[in-house]
């Protein structure tokens, strides 16, 4: 919707899709201002919470972490690198490597496929507008069924699947005598990049219990997933236009990647809560029978009673 209206500003000055960029960013620094003066650092120092409300945030956080009383809250780098030591945390930073092509490419470059379907540069901005809306739908959806179900993977790769196919739809169809198909490709495409870019985050957090080295990984693989910006701005290539096949096809293979490799890990993590399971003679399952405090699975896989979250 903002694109539909500023592309309609008529200046001498520059072209007006420069102003989008401009009022998109300046928005952004504007806000991160604001909040780097009116957020708190922590419960602790909340200003909108009363004393009673302060004492039950910071108890709550305890309770969720892996983290004791005593601790200072320092930073340790050298303790938090031991999570690059984990297998998993390589198959996740795949997954973000495949997650981040896909996201990218929808995000930046979703004018240019939708613009396939013959309309003007003011109205292909304006159909942009309902896959993005039922691409943040589609996220409330899956999110809202992941916490019901209690699993991540599942969604993560439905997600995935979404973007595969709808991507190859898209590649696969002569789009100029199939709108509706072609339209509702594109539709897919936001559905697969919304959700699981979330739920991603969500998994790999509920499967570190130590607070530096969720920080250090979250770190790593959030920003990794944005750098792949820079394969998606490649492969969108102007000799390409409009059809932009190799784009789509390229954008298809790493959601199709992400799907695999996502089936993977949901299943290898499964099979290793049943063997941690046989090994200690207790099915441990998330919040229920078995359970154990959080503080006391700080080493993550290192401790006998850590589970996966699936």
């Amino acid at each position: 919707l903002l694109a539909f209206g500023v592309f309609r500003i008529k200046s001498d000055a520059m072209e007006s899709w420069r102003f989008l960029p401009l009022i998109e960013g300046a928005g952004t620094v504007l806000f991160a201002v604001f909040a780097f003066f009116y957020l708190p650092r922590n419960a602790a120092t909340a200003h909108f919470l009363n004393d009673d409300e302060k004492i039950l945030a910071e108890a709550r956080m305890l309770l969720d972490s892996s983290a004791s009383e005593d601790d200072d809250g320092v930073f340790n780098l050298r303790d938090a690198a031991v999570i690059f030591l984990h297998p998993t945390t390589w198959a996740i930073l795949l997954i973000e490597i495949c997650l981040g092509v896909p996201l990218q490419a929808v995000q930046l470059f979703l004018p240019q496929i939708i613009g396939r379907l013959g309309y003007d540069a003011v109205k292909t901005n304006l159909y942009t507008v309902a896959p993005n809306v039922s691409g943040a739908v589609m996220l409330l959806v899956l999110g809202f069924a992941s916490d019901l179900t209690k699993n991540r993977w599942i969604f993560i790769a439905l997600g995935f699947m979404f973007t595969f196919v709808g991507m190859t739809i898209y590649a696969g169809i002569d789009v100029e005598s199939q709108l509706n198909v072609a339209y509702f490709a594109s539709f897919m495409m936001t559905w697969g990049t919304s959700a699981p870019s979330v739920i991603l985050d969500v998994w790999y957090n509920n499967n570190t219990p130590h607070p530096s080295r969720r920080l250090l990984l979250t770190s790593v693989a959030v920003p990794l997933a944005n750098f792949m910006g820079i394969v998606a701005s490649n492969i969108f290539r102007e000799q390409d236009a409009p059809k932009y096949i190799p784009a789509l096809a390229t954008t298809a293979a790493f959601g199709g990647t992400g799907l695999v490799c996502t089936i993977l890990l949901g299943a290898w993590m499964a099979y290793d809560n049943k063997r941690r399971d046989s090994k200690e003679g207790v099915r441990r399952t998330v919040g229920g029978v078995g359970a154990v405090a959080t503080e006391r699975l700080r080493e993550g896989p290192g401790a006998p009673e850590f589970r996966w979250f699936l």
